[in-house]
């Protein structure tokens, strides 16, 4: 039986999706998206979904799964992706995790700690509001005033456990960040990312977005905005926020262009500071042509029962 899960991560633009589907098909697997544009209906060509083409008939879960009009939490993302993997676990398939969300790969990899405090729903009512009156940002910059260490932690639409850390702060005087309640992986897992040299990977990124914009990005962008609105949390992403833009004479085409690709690529380096730190992770070299077989060896020494 095999008991843990393989994470394919790293930077946009890096091969995730296709190796993804690759050892899905070399496993008898499925996909388990760990992206946070992906849950959205609508959004295609701005996130580079991926086509039934591009899928080669591995099923992909936690995509297509909210409208554009509505929020989605990491807490949200654990909720519905934990049990989907633990499904295929008991069917003896290794949940294959893709995506470049750090937050919701963190999320199923590893179990967090809630802190030793009580609870108190006054307390968290009065954040919950704030965080719905004023937005999740304000919130988490609450927190990253009295816990800046929990606060780099956790994401600002992770509004649960925000709360739960400004509650513990308050309840206890201590910062949820010095209790020891870390993070504890829930089960056996194998991490892979793509080490591009980073000149090829920003080449990847300007190439993609020049794809998405001829692919009709920004009448995509068009309907979304016609439909939605711009307050939207998915319209907040990279590739929307500048085509809205530009659909409101802020700036030029060329303008949008070169600041999604710049966007993009700074986007890249905070997904490779943050899946550095992921323990164990194990960096492959894009142009091995072992790479399938390395990771299915390592897949069956760590997670096989």
């Amino acid at each position: 039986m095999m008991n843990g899960i393989l994470a394919v991560c790293g930077a946009t633009a890096s091969g995730k999706t296709s190796f993804a589907v690759r050892m899905a098909r070399r496993l008898g697997s499925e996909v388990v998206s760990a992206d946070c544009m992906l849950v959205y209906r609508g959004l295609n060509i701005g996130t580079a979904k991926p086509t039934t083409e591009e899928m080669c008939g591995v099923p992909h879960h936690m995509i297509d799964v909210v409208a554009p009009s509505d929020s989605f939490s990491v807490s949200d993302y654990e909720e519905k992706a934990l049990p989907i993997c633990e499904r295929l676990l008991a069917e003896d398939k290794v949940p294959i995790l893709c995506g470049g969300t750090g937050f919701y790969i963190q999320s199923i990899l590893f179990a967090r700690g809630q802190g030793g405090a009580g609870k108190d729903p006054a307390l968290r009512e009065k954040y919950e509001r704030i965080a719905k009156e004023k937005g999740n940002e304000a919130l988490h910059a609450l927190l990253a005033d009295v816990d800046a260490e929990s606060a780099r932690q956790l994401h600002p639409n992770d509004v649960r456990r925000v709360v739960r850390a400004l509650e513990i702060y308050v309840l206890t005087g201590k910062k949820k960040s010095e209790q020891a309640d870390g993070f504890a992986a829930r089960r056996p897992y194998v991490a892979v990312a793509f080490d591009h040299p980073r000149s090829e990977l920003y080449a990847r990124i300007e190439e993609r977005v020049d794809e998405m914009i001829a692919a009709g990005l920004v009448e995509e962008v068009e309907r979304l905005y016609a439909s939605v609105g711009e307050s939207c949390q998915c319209m907040q992403g990279i590739g929307y926020k500048e085509v809205v833009k530009y659909l409101k004479n802020e700036i030029s085409h060329s303008t949008m262009r070169d600041m999604i690709k710049q966007n993009t690529r700074n986007y890249a380096k905070r997904q490779i500071t943050f899946f550095k730190k992921l323990p164990g992770i194990v960096w492959l070299d894009p142009k091995d042509k072992d790479n399938e077989e390395k990771v299915e060896e390592l897949i069956w020494k760590t997670l096989k029962n």
